[in-house]
């Protein structure tokens, strides 16, 4: 019987998301929808927390599950939970209620379709994170991607036409090349046999048929590029980041944090699942472009953040260095460096979206969401202002928060690779010191303007969304020994691979 559960665990993940999110097309009342939304996705934390338990159950071979779709063209409905599909599967499941807590009395025009579809994208990005069949992969990736463009188009900003066209042609290019890298690969897998030895398909979609494919150098190097920039647009790294800061400014809050939190997420999975074992000689070649490329957008998007009066863009910048180097350091190959960047993926999509969070509360109170316009906000909400200063510090990676371990890790990472591009990552760590601490002054400190002298204390449902976040933020970066005990063999296993 355990057996049985514990297989269940990946394709619950993905359905039951899936069938909520159609179920609310069907409410009327807005109250009611958003009351649905919010437990479905506690049931579907609740079973991402039950699948932590029975992983680490000794006597159960796995959470895995395979069914033969269309198995005459070798496609299967194959998913895993690995370490690393574990971790963003919970970091899926407990953003999604935060988000819902902490926007619980936002109004949306036409509220079952926007609570829809973002379950939709919930269900799209489980089934990235625990895909091991190509076919499974690209069709949850655009699962994912597709009900963020409605999202956006439709309860987006004055300017949201144009950040949604632009996001549509860099996601749309991206997932295009993948595709085609995808069908390759696919054509030059062996042949599937049954146990009689019948022939069921003249090559296969699986991951580990994938694997096992042997290209030449020249192949491989093009090959690489294809499913590269698929990936470094989804997460995104420079010089392939410029929809991200316009689609994060207009798209609804609820939507910027999944898309900043979570869908970032997908791109760094794809590479260490997809692009490290299936192509180690282009990665061997093309591994200090990539790390120069993303040391580069480290430097460049802390100086821009500096430099921005808009929160929301400031925050948009402040992604793109931290995910920066993350695509860094998995180019170094290093196991501790992997290791830091899968514990990263999750502090980041948890502290990333504490910091959305504050700013929906502060714009939706004020209407602004300028620095300069801004001041004073200590005196009238202290509460926001204590959650605030520790995700700010988390977000600086100040020790005995969640980001430190993983910050720590990723840089030694980096140092056994290079020290001159550690050096370089290194001053990000001041920079974001800078725009952080900054930020906190000039909006939370100092005296109240005519604007901040309105501002009031945040609500119940508000402090129990920052809650979370703070709470995770200490709990991960006092004790991150359940992250470690996550990622270890699954980092092993990748890196076997590589070599």
């Amino acid at each position: 019987m355990d057996q049985n559960i514990s297989v269940t665990f990946p394709h619950v993940l993905i359905f039951f998301p899936l069938l909520a999110g159609l179920i609310t097309f069907l409410f009327k009342k807005d109250a009611a929808v958003k009351s649905w939304a919010l437990f479905s996705s506690i049931i579907t934390l609740i079973v991402s927390l039950l699948s932590l338990y029975y992983a680490n159950n000794k006597t159960l071979s796995g959470l895995d599950f395979n069914y033969e779709w269309l198995k005459h063209i070798g496609a299967s409905f194959s998913v895993s939970l690995d370490g690393m599909g574990r971790i963003l599967t919970l970091l899926t499941a407990i953003s999604f209620p935060i988000i819902f807590v902490a926007t619980y009395k936002n109004q949306y025009k036409n509220a079952p379709l926007f609570y829809g579809l973002l379950l939709l994208t919930q269900a799209g990005l489980m089934g990235v994170f625990v895909a091991t069949d190509a076919l499974i992969f690209y069709f949850f990736w655009e699962l994912a991607i597709i009900p963020v463009y409605f999202l956006c188009s439709r309860w987006g900003g004055e300017k949201r036409i144009q950040a949604t066209f632009k996001f549509f042609i860099y996601t749309f290019t991206g997932s295009l090349l993948m595709l085609v890298g995808i069908i390759y690969m696919y054509l030059h897998t062996t042949a599937i046999h049954d146990k009689a030895g019948l022939l069921i398909s003249e090559h296969s979609f699986s991951m580990s048929y994938f694997y096992a494919v042997t290209l030449s150098a020249p192949e491989q190097n093009w090959l690489f590029w294809l499913f590269f920039i698929a990936f470094a647009v989804k997460m995104p790294v420079f010089p392939f980041h410029t929809w991200q800061p316009d689609t994060y400014e207009q798209s609804p809050s609820a939507v910027t944090m999944v898309l900043s939190g979570v869908m970032v997420k997908m791109g760094l999975l794809g590479v260490i699942r997809w692009l490290l074992p299936m192509f180690p000689l282009a990665v061997a070649k093309f591994d200090t472009i990539v790390i120069i490329l993303s040391v580069t957008g480290i430097v460049y998007a802390s100086l821009l953040a500096i430099r921005q009066d808009d929160l929301k863009r400031l925050v948009a910048y402040s992604s793109i260095a931290h995910i920066g180097l993350m695509c860094a350091t998995i180019f170094t190959t290093k196991q501790i460096g992997l290791e830091g960047v899968m514990i990263q993926m999750f502090n980041h999509g948890i502290n990333i979206i504490g910091l959305w969070i504050v700013i929906e509360l502060i714009e939706k109170q004020l209407g602004v969401r300028k620095i300069s316009q801004l001041g004073g906000v200590a005196h009238k909400a202290p509460t926001l202002t204590i959650m605030l200063v520790v995700i700010a510090f988390a977000n600086i990676a100040l020790p005995l928060t969640n980001a430190f371990v993983g910050e720590f890790m990723m840089f030694s990472g980096l140092f056994q690779f290079s020290i001159c591009f550690a050096v370089v990552a290194l001053v990000s760590i001041i920079l974001a010191a800078v725009y952080t601490l900054n930020m906190v002054q000039k909006v939370f400190y100092g005296p109240s303007n005519s604007l901040t002298a309105t501002m009031k204390e945040i609500s119940v449902n508000e402090q129990i969304a920052l809650s979370i976040v703070v709470v995770a933020i200490f709990l991960t970066g006092i004790y991150p020994q359940p992250l470690f005990d996550l990622t270890k063999d699954t980092v092993a296993e990748i890196i076997t691979r590589f070599k």
